[in-house]
């Protein structure tokens, strides 16, 4: 280990509360393996973050699903009104409906 890494370890097992350098070590081997498991906490901000984009890509899909209604609807309107099919083009009779 450089003298470097060497003293920031010192600093940081000082800061954490542990005893000795190969103590912080050992622990922080320990969370490395823990993360590389995937097995760790997300802390509250990540998974309300997390929620969030789930919830706008929920409300992505509608707005998406609406507009291809919307859309087809649409051309459908202007198929029909092209082919003379259309229930406002109907000669009126007079009645009311």
């Amino acid at each position: 280990m450089s003298p470097v890494d060497k003293q920031r370890a010192e600093y940081w097992a000082d800061k954490r509360g542990f005893s000795s350098v190969n103590e912080y070590a050992a622990e922080a081997v320990a969370d490395q393996i823990r993360r590389e498991n995937l097995d760790y906490d997300l802390p509250t901000l990540e998974i309300a973050r997390v929620n969030e984009l789930t919830d706008r890509m929920a409300a992505c899909e509608t707005n998406l699903a609406n507009l291809v209604h919307v859309c087809t609807q649409g051309f459908d309107s202007l198929i029909g009104l092209t082919r003379g099919d259309n229930y406002l083009l109907d000669d009126e009779d007079g009645e009311l409906r």
